[in-house]
């Protein structure tokens, strides 16, 4: 299967600035683009790419006086095999001390995630009777998506796990850090992962094209992605930035004020390799 991935973003910014963005394929898919990996900039400013502690593809910016607009695009295509996301339903829940050194932090309260007395009690009155393992991470699930309304409209940068659970409403962030809060008060290894998703497989959403966030959580035999929001295993989704929660994976951070002027994301499957299409 192939999969035609692209996004079109544009800032202004009011004085020289510096610019971080997580716009790369996560470096677990590299090799699968059709094309080099290429995030064009527009005007070509000094970049400096590295990778942060989550393997992450990051790059900085550079915007010096007299540039006050800034676009970042990129059209590519991903070979994919064209499955739905690995899960293994008798996967067991791993003892703290059986899991691998890599994975504690994700036990851990961070940023948009409360790992605290609140939520902590919450889960395990709810949770705590079913057993541990994949069953109860779909336990989890099911509930982070009947529990929140899905709404545009309602999307707010500053909300946390703990503000979802009693608003009762958000956008797929906010679904992925409920569910990531709940599995890690159950003693589950979970991330929070932002990604390009095609609509394959299932009906066309009408919304504007964006990135999509889910999560991965550690089980017996691994990493498995979930996604609380559809609630269903996806096919074709191709993973960006992984972190603790939102706050390690921005899509773009600018160190300085700033506009964001246009915003087109596009992720769909396509018949063959394309090498003039265009994101207008």
């Amino acid at each position: 299967m192939i999969i035609r991935i692209g996004f079109d973003i544009e800032l202004t910014v009011q004085s020289p600035t510096t610019l971080i963005h997580l716009l790369n394929v996560h470096s677990s898919r590299e090799n699968d683009l059709v094309f080099p990996a290429n995030v064009r900039i527009t005007p070509n400013l000094q970049q400096q790419i590295y990778r942060d502690a989550f393997a992450n593809i990051c790059t900085r910016i550079t915007i010096p006086a007299g540039v006050n607009r800034v676009r970042l695009w990129d059209d590519n295509m991903v070979l994919d095999r064209g499955e739905l996301e690995t899960w293994n339903p008798q996967a067991r829940q791993l003892d703290v001390h059986e899991l691998p050194a890599s994975a504690l932090q994700f036990l851990l309260a961070s940023r948009y995630c409360e790992v605290d007395s609140e939520l902590m009690q919450f889960a395990w009155d709810r949770f705590g009777s079913i057993r541990s393992g994949a069953e109860r991470v779909n336990a989890v699930c099911d509930f982070v998506h009947q529990h929140l309304r899905f709404e545009y409209s309602t999307a707010r940068a500053t909300r946390t796990a703990r503000e979802a659970f009693n608003e009762r409403v958000g956008v797929c962030r906010d679904f992925a850090h409920l569910a990531i809060t709940l599995c890690r008060c159950l003693n589950i290894p979970a991330r929070y992962v932002t990604s390009h998703l095609a609509d394959i497989g299932v009906p066309k959403d009408p919304s504007p094209g964006d990135f999509a966030a889910c999560m991965e959580v550690y089980l017996e035999g691994g990493w498995y992605t979930r996604d609380p929001r559809h609630n269903a295993r996806r096919i074709g989704r191709i993973p960006l930035a992984k972190g603790r929660d939102a706050g390690d994976v921005p899509i773009t951070m600018v160190f300085g004020q700033h506009r964001l002027e246009k915003f087109h994301v596009v992720a769909e499957e396509v018949a063959h390799v394309e090498t003039n299409f265009s994101l207008a």
